[in-house]
């Protein structure tokens, strides 16, 4: 048995079972002796260390001679017998080329799937993009259609326009009506009002023949067409300072006010 076990370490079925060129009938024979003799079994550990230095030494560009170096010391170190890779019908570099294309193999696998993983962040990145440069596009576009409605609106030949300024106690005070009497529309623009106290703000009354009737609250920071109500036999329109939550006329200042009937 001693003989088998020799022949067997001085065979190249270990190399083959290492590299994977074994047959279904040496692989089994290799594990029978790596299963069944501890030389065995250390031969194989040690040829896969032997592989694993020869794979890094490999590597880098060194002299050919750093490899038999290696297996010599190897040898003398240790009274085992180490199955050496170089034999007479094989090179020792199909090993080292089998392994170094490995280890290129999988680093190179990991760098493009690194990559492709970076590209599809940003492609997904550039999707969003697009989708909130679509939304912010069809927003604009809402506002450039309402903005033309209200244009039409304006430039319309019934409506009327009223610039009502301010008088001494509000003299930068500007702001302009548009009345359409046909259309049955009133819409006014905020143009410059001055600061207020905290307590105080602007409102639009309508003057009728028997009342005056609240149309809104006019601030500064909403500087833009607004809509007010439609009143059919406004005589004329006035702005008033009064305090917040009074909604009684009496107890208002007015600051400037415009007649409806001189048009």
């Amino acid at each position: 048995m001693e003989k088998k076990l020799h022949n067997f370490l001085d065979s190249n079925l270990l190399n083959k079972y290492l590299v994977g060129e074994s047959d279904i009938t040496e692989t089994a024979e290799v594990e029978f002796f790596i299963a069944k003799y501890p030389e065995a079994s250390e031969a194989y550990r040690k040829l896969q260390d032997n592989l694993e230095i020869i794979a890094k030494v490999g590597a880098v560009d060194i002299p050919n001679h750093i490899l038999s170096d290696i297996l010599t010391s190897l040898d003398a170190s240790n009274e085992t017998k180490v199955i050496q890779l170089v034999q007479n019908r094989r090179t020792p570099w199909y090993s080292i080329a089998a392994s170094a294309a490995a280890v290129l193999f999988a680093v190179t696998s990991f760098m493009l799937y690194q990559k492709n993983q970076n590209l599809n962040d940003e492609n997904n990145v550039v999707i969003d993009e697009i989708f909130d440069l679509r939304s912010d596009i069809e927003k604009n576009n809402s506002k450039l259609y309402d903005l033309s409605k209200e244009l039409l609106k304006l430039n319309n030949p019934d409506a009327r326009k009223y610039v009502i300024t301010g008088n001494d106690r509000a003299k930068d005070l500007k702001t302009v009506a548009y009345i359409n009497s046909v259309e049955k529309t009133s819409m006014i623009d905020v143009i410059t009002l001055p600061q207020l106290p905290a307590e105080q703000h602007y409102q639009i009354w309508a003057e009728l023949e028997d009342r005056m009737v609240n149309l809104g609250i006019l601030d500064e920071s909403d500087r833009k067409l607004k809509q007010i109500p439609y009143m059919e036999d406004a005589l004329a329109l006035s702005i008033k300072i009064s305090k917040k939550g009074d909604v009684a006329n009496e107890n208002n200042t007015e600051v400037a006010e415009i007649s409806l009937k001189d048009k």
